[in-house]
Parts: structure tokens; sequence; C-alpha cells
């Protein structure tokens, strides 16, 4: 059910993609028709058609949640997007800003004047406008800040002052508290007298006189009890709470392994200060698995789908260029044995098996160990039998697949020698694969550094460097 619902969603937002760029095209080819026609009023003929056009299409964007014309924004080339954009109701301009991938948001903003910048932030609550806080101009948070009442300021500086993957930088404010000694009752007259709730609230947080939280009340407790019961009986004193400080990706695993929907920040003294909810830890999740997807990629950061070919060339450079430096080291390798590839020819046709195989094992070890520390579920207690394991892995399947490769070409050349070393091959560049796909990671980590960043780039170097070296120096020392 879950998934038809998310194939309907899905399917919805490719239609309407699909709607909004054939209004633009539809747009173009009247204007311009209208355009070759002239006359004497052509100006003012040219000026209502193109009124009328952006009038459907801004009725188009009304029918749309902030979310999906984010997703149309996305997906739209620059001069399309600053003409969607200039049509999107002023009052959605925070929330879709908010919704929008960093680089898109930039040009964006660069659309936008100070006025309509300062209009989209109040519009926003202080932690979604520390969101966005780092992509917008330093006078337009300076006024943000003046024009923020006390509390709405303190709340902004305090987001502000927190890394970006800790739990500070990811907390909210709107939080519902009530105190220990009340019944169920009176709790659930001030929750009436509130009569809005936060989102994603599914218990109140109990505090004693001095703010400290001594318990959570879940709501089903809550709706489900005697309403002349004390809240001190009923509430749960053994939960989960997180410090600003914490980082936000041992938030999220917490998030997932206890089923949170929220759970309350606090200081050193035990202080309520926030909340942390389950809205932002899939936000989190979702941005930071983007991340590792373009790291591993060789991208230094998000790049928008359609930004300049100067700026998309200048974000792949770095690893383009390690790479180019990794291929010219593997090709001197091959170059040092020039001579015994002259001799036999069939080596130039067979030591690319040797690679790619090394190469594909390595990145699906790279690919479970990255994972592995992503979750903390490797330590060093538990590293040493990893490595054995990996190894085992690679013993098996360079003994197996070596064979294969082995009498593949002991058939192909009709040489018995060549099959043998063929096969010997494959074994050593597995094994060293597992251990670079172990290992390169695992020194990332240590160097504090993202492993999933480079690690393919350095993988593939390993493998392709090694893989040559083994095969030819083999070939060399047992065939010629």
């Amino acid at each position: 059910m879950t998934e038809n619902l998310e194939n309907q969603s899905q399917d919805n937002l490719e239609a309407s993609l699909a709607q909004v760029q054939s209004l633009l095209a539809k747009m173009r080819l009247v204007e311009e028709l209208v355009h070759k026609q002239g006359g004497p009023r052509q100006a003012l003929v040219e000026n209502l058609v193109h009124k009328q056009n952006l009038s459907e299409l801004q009725r188009k964007l009304e029918e749309l949640h902030p979310a999906d014309v984010a997703y149309i924004l996305e997906a739209l080339p620059l001069d399309e997007r600053r003409l969607v954009w200039g049509q999107v109701k002023a009052e959605c301009d925070g929330e879709i800003l908010l919704e929008v991938s960093d680089s898109v948001r930039e040009s964006l903003i660069q659309m936008m004047d100070k006025a309509e910048l300062l209009a989209a932030a109040e519009s926003l609550d202080t932690d979604e406008i520390a969101d966005i806080a780092a992509d917008l101009p330093h006078d337009v948070i300076q006024d943000l800040l003046t024009s923020l009442d006390a509390q709405k300021r303190a709340h902004l500086q305090s987001a502000l002052a927190y890394p970006e993957d800790t739990v500070g930088a990811l907390m909210d404010f709107e939080m519902v508290t009530i105190r220990v000694d009340v019944t169920l009752e009176v709790a659930l007259r001030y929750l009436r007298r509130l009569g809005e709730l936060p989102d994603q609230l599914d218990k109140l947080f109990v505090v004693g006189r001095d703010d400290r939280i001594i318990g959570v009340l879940p709501l089903k407790r809550l709706l489900t009890t005697d309403p002349e019961v004390s809240v001190a009986a009923v509430m749960v004193e053994d939960f989960v709470k997180f410090h600003p400080e914490d980082e936000a990706q041992e938030a999220a695993q917490a998030f997932e392994r206890y089923d949170l929907v929220m759970a309350p920040v606090v200081d050193a003294q035990g202080r309520l200060i926030g909340r942390l909810t389950v809205d932002a830890v899939l936000d989190y999740i979702r941005e930071s698995a983007d991340a590792d997807m373009l790291s591993m990629a060789g991208l230094k950061e998000e790049e928008d789908l359609f930004s300049s070919v100067w700026r998309s060339a200048k974000n792949r450079w770095m690893w383009l260029a390690v790479n180019l430096a990794t291929a010219f080291i593997a090709s001197r390798v091959i170059g040092a044995f020039e001579g015994s590839i002259e001799k036999l020819a069939a080596l130039a046709a067979l030591m690319p098996i040797i690679a790619g195989i090394g190469g594909n094992t390595g990145n699906q070890t790279i690919a479970l160990i990255v994972r592995g520390l992503a979750l903390g579920q490797i330590t060093q207690a538990n590293a040493r039998r990893l490595v054995l394991k990996e190894l085992g892995v690679a013993l098996f399947n360079g003994l197996l697949w070596g064979s294969v490769v082995g009498v593949f070409a002991w058939l192909l050349y009709d040489n018995l020698a060549l099959g043998g070393v063929m096969a010997l091959a494959m074994l050593l560049n597995l094994i060293v694969a597992a251990l670079a796909g172990i290992f390169i990671p695992m020194t990332l980590e240590r160097m504090k550094r993202d492993p999933a960043v480079g690690s393919s780039v350095l993988l593939t170097f390993t493998t392709d460097s090694m893989g040559f070296f083994i095969f030819l120096g083999l070939a060399t020392v047992l065939l010629l």
C-alpha cells in the first residue's frame, strides 16, 4: 500500500512537471507567433498574450504544494526557473527556499532583492531560518536578527551557534511542556487552550520547577488514562534525550533504533532547550546520503543540474586530477613490462580482466565497510574478525573465479602456463582488493575524513596498479 502511494505521488510530481514544461513551451510558441504577425498594435498584443500566459502558469503553481514547486524548479533550466520563480506567491517563497537543494537555493536567492529575502525568511520558524541562513547574504541576516523579537532572536542565534552535523543545528523550539504535579485533566485543558499543536507531537515534556526535564507523557497515555490521575503517576521516566553537541548521525541511528517521532534536547544541567523531530532527522539522512553519493562520484559539492558549464567543470576538477595522476602511475606499471608484453601479446588482452574484477571486489567491500562505519558497527573489538572474514571471502572467490579465468585463458590461447598465471594473479589481486576495501575507508575515518569521499578513486588506483604489477610480474618470471 505504501509503495503504491509513493509511486502515485511520484507520478503526480512528474505529471505536474510535464504540465509546467508544456505551459512554458506553449508560452514560447504563442509569443513567437504573435511577434511574427506584426501590426500597428503588436507591442500591446504581445503584452496581453504574455500576461495571459503568466496568469495560467501562476494558477497552476498555486495548486501545488511548496515541496512540489521546489521539485519543478530543480528540474528547469535557469531561464525557465527564473520565469517560474517570478510567478510564485511571495508568501510561499520561504517554504520553497527551504525545500530546494542548496545549489538551486543559491540561484533563487540571486534573483531576489533584500526586501523579498527578508519577507521570505520572516515567514519561517527560527529553526527553518537557521537551515537556509548559510545561503543568505550577511546584511539580510543582520536585518533579520534586528526584526525578530527577543525570544526568536535568541533561538536563531542558538541554532546558528552549533555546527551543521550536530543535534543543535537540527532541533526546533516548538515544545509543549507540563508540570509534574498536575493532573491529566489539567494537561488536557492546557492543550485545548493552546488550540494548535506542533507537528510530529507524540508526547509532552514533563518538567520540574527549574525547567529540568524529568519525564515524558505519551499522548496515548494522556488520552486513555483516567483524567483524575496525576502526571507523575503515568509519565515515562526512562526516555531518550539528546544534547545539542551530539552528532546528528548518532541521533539519526537512535531515531531508527527506538522508532522515535520526537525527543527532547537538553543542556548540560538537564534543562529543556529544544526538541528533535523525525522530519528533521529524515531531511538530514537524505541530505547526507545525497552528499555521500556525490562524493563517491568525485564531486566536491552538490551541483545544480543546470548550473553553468564553467561551474560544473570546476566542481569536478579535483578528483579528475587525482584520477589522472593515479592512472598515469598505473600506466607506468604497464610501461615497466613493455618487453614482456611484446614477447607475449596475450598479456595485453588479459590484464584488464584482472584489474576489472579486482576493482569490483574492492567496491563491494568498501560499500560494506562505509556502511558499517556510518552505523558505528565497526569497533576495535570486531575489526580483526572483519578483516579475516573479508580475506576469507576474497580467498574463496579468488580460487573459484581464478580457476574459471585460468581455464578460459588456457583454452583461448592453448597455453596451460598462461592459464595458471592468470588464476594466481586473480587470486592475489582479489586479496589486495579486499584489504584495500577495508583499510582505505578505515584509514580515512581515523584521519577524521569522510570515508565515502575518494575511497573509490583510491581503490581503483590500488587494484589497477597492483593488478597489472602482479599479473605482468608473474608472467615475466614464470613464462618468459
